[in-house]
């Protein structure tokens, strides 16, 4: 009989095994599981939001809704704003009254139009990443680095905005504006259904921006 032991197991480190890694957590880390593969919605959202992404691309009914109150809201401060200026110049030379008050009450009307909707359009998104709307309907708009777009890409994502602006030509200029404004609505409308993926329209595509819906 031997009085022998057996050698112990070796050890890699002092007789204590490592303990395996970790796995990855699901969706690259950033918690958004949603995502077809190879897409990569919001990369670096974190630099402009301090936060991960957790949204999907803004759907079409959404973004309808969010666009639809943004532009009621536009509406009753441009038809304020417009009347108290028109009403003040009207009131301080009366010799403005006839087709020559006309002709200048549009043209006032097309330029405040077209700097208070671009102007809130551009500003809210760049400053706060939506507008009210989006607010309500959760929705946020990404620029082409990941986080809040910049102002030059939020006006470049509503430039379509800027169609009233033609109402200064007499007579014609706002019926081809509001042709102009509803076809650019139609294109955006198709470009966002017909992209299953990100849901860019050409207005989104040509300013290098998204639109996301999460918390």
């Amino acid at each position: 009989m031997s009085d022998q032991t057996p050698p112990p197991p070796p050890s890699g480190s002092g007789g204590f095994e490592k303990p395996p890694p970790p796995p990855p957590p699901a969706g690259g880390g950033y918690g958004y599981t949603g995502a077809p593969p190879g897409a990569s919605y919001g990369q670096g959202y974190g630099q402009g939001y301090g936060q991960p992404p957790t949204g999907r691309p803004g759907e079409l009914l959404d973004r309808f809704l969010a666009r639809f109150i943004d532009l009621i809201l536009v509406g009753v401060i441009n038809g304020v704003i417009t009347a108290i200026l028109i009403v003040g110049v009207f009131n301080l030379d009366d010799s403005m009254f006839g087709i020559g008050g006309s002709i200048a009450a549009g043209i006032v009307s097309a330029v405040l139009s077209t700097v208070i909707g671009l102007g809130y359009f551009a500003v809210m998104e760049s400053s706060q990443g939506k507008t009210v709307g989006k607010m309500i309907l959760k929705l946020h708009v990404l620029g082409a680095s990941g986080g809040k777009p910049t102002l030059e890409e939020a006006v470049k994502r509503n430039i379509w905005m800027a169609l009233p602006i033609l109402g200064i030509v007499p007579i014609l200029g706002g019926l081809v504006a509001a042709i102009g404004q509803l076809v650019a609505v139609i294109t955006i409308a198709i470009g966002i259904n017909n992209d299953p993926i990100r849901r860019q329209p050409w207005t989104d595509k040509y300013a290098g921006t998204q639109v996301v819906k999460g918390a």
